[in-house]
């Protein structure tokens, strides 16, 4: 967006003196001037009757640390943040934008973008885990994109919450494609830049290509679920298929699961060592990898015999013995990495690889499977993977001091790619970090 010229600047300066009479006027009177933008109007109506303070309302953090990342883990717009990521967040850090992502209440899911705009926008309380509804905020593009399900612009003081009048927002709604319903929201939030008019396209060109990449995913998993069934009416009655194995998930910050139960730590950490090595573990071996330090046989039967248990709630065959192993296969997530490494599928693999795994653990086996896991991504991603691809990898938390990544990145971008500068400020504050 070109910079405005002094008569923009005046109109500019105008419309916020104009915005501020407007606001005055509605909180004394109880009724919002006609002259607003409609959509402005009609949202500033509804602040007034839910009594929002335009001074002093802030954004609700309702969940903890742990709950939040395992509610975000599992949240249907999960999968498709790569799309976004590369649509949307690649070019923010460049222009100056922070790209936020909500769910279907307003709570802001994931906030990525320019560091420095990331961090000025921390004092209004636009962070991940933040609920920017409506209800609680105001007159915002995302909350308001959600009360009316459609894409809206808000600039500056239109926002009703005066803490928010510094920035102006772009943010339209995503939904399922094949129910229809509303599954979150999509938006674009910085200076003026963030309602230029490419922003609104942009903004519904991602929007169009995250509904693509569900519907794609909800079409494999009929097309699966169908041939699943058919193989299963073409067999025979005496050697009909059994049920698809359950899926173990233990990578990441999410609580751990087999299917669609919920496990204990320890539970976790026997069945995904026992996945792992899928061939049985004796008792003893079971143990070492198990504990630190010396543990009694009788520690160690009395936890299998609760994960038994769990096994026969979840609809599982019992685990086998001499050696101990599971009573039949199940699809580690961590497996199904390592398997697309091999492959050589790393964007696959790097979708499928959401952090490390039980990062809480300390099990000498499972420290040594998460390490090895870890090892085998980064050094896929640093001798295989794309510019683009590498990028994201080391923009993840764990990797941002990443300096031998970082160095990676820049030798990888082409001589004039606008992303090079970036990179080149963020070696020099791992190196300041480091000093």
């Amino acid at each position: 967006m070109a910079v405005p010229q002094h008569g923009q600047e005046l109109d500019l300066h105008d419309l916020r003196e104009r915005l501020l009479r407007a606001q005055e006027s509605a909180i004394a009177t109880g009724t919002v001037p006609p002259t607003l933008r409609p959509v402005v109007r009609e949202s500033w109506e509804r602040a007034l009757r839910g009594a929002i303070d335009p001074d002093h309302a802030l954004p609700r953090l309702d969940l903890d640390e742990d709950e939040f990342r395992e509610y975000r883990a599992a949240h249907a717009l999960a999968p498709v943040m790569p799309v976004i990521r590369r649509l949307l967040v690649d070019g923010a850090e460049e222009s100056g934008l922070v790209v936020a992502v909500g769910d279907v209440n307003g709570r802001l899911l994931w906030v990525e973008g320019d560091a420095g705009l990331r961090r000025r926008a921390e004092d209004m309380l636009f962070v991940a885990g933040a609920d920017w509804s409506e209800a609680s905020i105001g007159t915002s593009a995302p909350g308001t994109a959600l009360e009316l399900d459609r894409a809206v612009q808000i600039r500056g003081a239109e926002h009703y919450n005066r803490i928010v009048h510094p920035w102006s927002c772009t943010a339209a709604p995503v939904h399922d494609p094949a129910t229809g319903a509303l599954l979150g929201v999509i938006d674009i939030t910085g200076t003026d830049h963030a309602v230029a008019p490419h922003t609104m396209s942009l903004v519904a060109a991602t929007v169009a290509a995250v509904e693509a990449e569900l519907r794609i995913a909800n079409l494999e998993t009929t097309v699966r679920a169908t041939i699943r069934r058919s193989r299963m009416r073409a067999a025979p009655s005496t050697s009909a298929a059994g049920p698809a194995p359950a899926t173990l998930t233990v990578l990441g910050e999410r609580r751990p699961r087999l299917g669609t139960h919920e496990l204990s730590p320890r539970h976790a950490e026997i069945l995904t060592l026992l996945a792992w090595h899928s061939r049985g573990l004796g008792a003893e071996r079971l143990a070492a990898l198990l504990y630190e330090g010396e543990a009694s046989p009788v520690t160690l039967r009395a936890e299998l015999v609760r994960l038994r248990r769990v096994l026969e709630a979840a609809g599982e065959p019992p685990l086998e013995s001499r050696p101990y192993r599971l009573g039949r296969e199940v699809d580690l997530d961590a497996t199904s990495v390592a398997r697309l490494l091999g492959q050589g599928s790393l964007r696959r693999a790097l979708e499928r690889y959401p952090g490390a795994l039980l990062p809480s653990s300390t099990a000498p086996g499972i420290v040594e499977i998460r390490e090895e896991l870890a090892g085998r991504v980064r050094e896929s991603m640093l001798s295989d993977a794309p510019p683009e691809l590498l990028l994201e990898f080391a923009e993840r938390d764990e990797h941002r001091y990443d300096a031998e990544l970082w160095r990676a990145c820049l030798e990888l971008l082409p001589p004039r790619s606008r992303r090079r500068a970036s990179v080149v400020a963020h070696l020099a504050r791992i190196e300041s970090a480091l000093r």
